[in-house]
């Protein structure tokens, strides 16, 4: 096992940044464009930054605060010049109350010193003055919870987001709402129809287009609001109505991996969308650790493998 991380792992070694980024200096990028650049850059890949109990052991390290912050900044300095974005998993952060959240802090404030995107996955969803205080929190411009986006759910109905897409605008980040996830029980809400006969999961596909609209045609690469669709949805999309590629947003496609999903299943799936697809691996990524030269070269191999089924390579 290598040496833990240090107190002051250096910018540089994770790469140069990509746009600007929110909470620096300089004019701020929208998330899309940001986001799309990052793919050019280096592939359609983001890596949960997940540190699941058993893979925390896994590693030689103890389950506790400790171990967690090694962990994610170990993962962190190994992926970082290889990823389009990380994904942090809240939970595993807020099992250890404040201590775990200060990590998660660290480890936002590591991401945006060392130019990787972070996409804090807390999937928040609430109404008023509760959603208001979610988006200050994962969103505001000076919260040290905030990455450059947050996952979101809408099953309070689309319109209590309203709060957390308008704070993504002002601050130039963005968020990736739950529409057609890879869970099986999620079918029995995503894919039910409305009196209209139009599918819920066609429905927030529908909104999340409204809202890029206007910022899509005044020249982002892609919209603020994205949506969450597993990498093993299959026919899903065509099934159940969801015009994905009229949404002009980010498509975070987990399940890469040990859930199954492939890069070369991509094209399938998501048809004339498969452009705006990032794709999310975290086990099968986190289990070669500790060792960051193995973490690296399979976040290198596994970005061009997404490349090319995408059409970036």
């Amino acid at each position: 096992m290598s040496a833990p991380a240090s107190e002051d792992r250096s910018a540089a070694r994770t790469g140069a940044s990509v746009g600007a980024r929110p909470g620096g200096t300089g004019e701020t990028e929208p998330f899309g464009t940001r986001l799309a650049d990052a793919m050019d850059a280096r592939g359609p890949l983001c890596v949960g930054i997940d540190p699941h109990p058993s893979l925390v052991r896994d590693w030689g390290l103890p389950d506790g605060v400790p171990g967690l912050r090694e962990f994610a900044l170990r993962t962190l300095e190994a992926v970082g010049p290889y990823v389009a974005a990380v994904k942090p998993q809240a939970a595993f952060y807020e099992r250890w109350g404040s201590a775990g959240m200060a990590v998660l802090e660290e480890l936002i404030a590591g991401c945006r010193s060392a130019g990787v995107l972070c996409i804090v996955d807390a999937k928040r969803g609430d109404i008023g003055s509760t959603m208001n205080g979610y988006a200050d929190a994962f969103l505001g411009k000076d919260s040290p919870l905030a990455g450059d986006c947050v996952t979101l759910s809408p099953f309070l109905g689309y319109g209590s987001l309203a709060p957390a897409i308008a704070e993504a605008r002002a601050t130039g980040r963005g968020v990736l709402v739950l529409a057609l996830t890879s869970n099986p029980e999620g079918a029995q809400v995503q894919h039910a129809r409305v009196a209209s006969g139009a599918s819920v999961a066609a429905l927030i596909a529908a909104h999340a287009a409204v809202d890029n609209a206007e910022e899509v045609a005044g020249g982002a690469r892609l919209g603020t609001v994205g949506l969450v669709t597993g990498a093993t949805i299959g026919s899903a999309p065509g099934d159940v109505g969801a015009d994905l590629a009229a949404v002009r947003g980010p498509l975070l496609a987990p399940g890469l991996g040990e859930q199954g999903g492939r890069p070369e299943d991509l094209p399938g799936t998501f048809g004339a969308a498969v452009g705006a697809v990032l794709a999310s691996a975290s086990r099968s990524v986190l289990r070669l650790g500790p060792d960051t030269t193995a973490l690296g070269e399979a976040a290198k191999r596994l970005a061009g493998e997404l490349a090319a089924a995408t059409g970036r390579g």
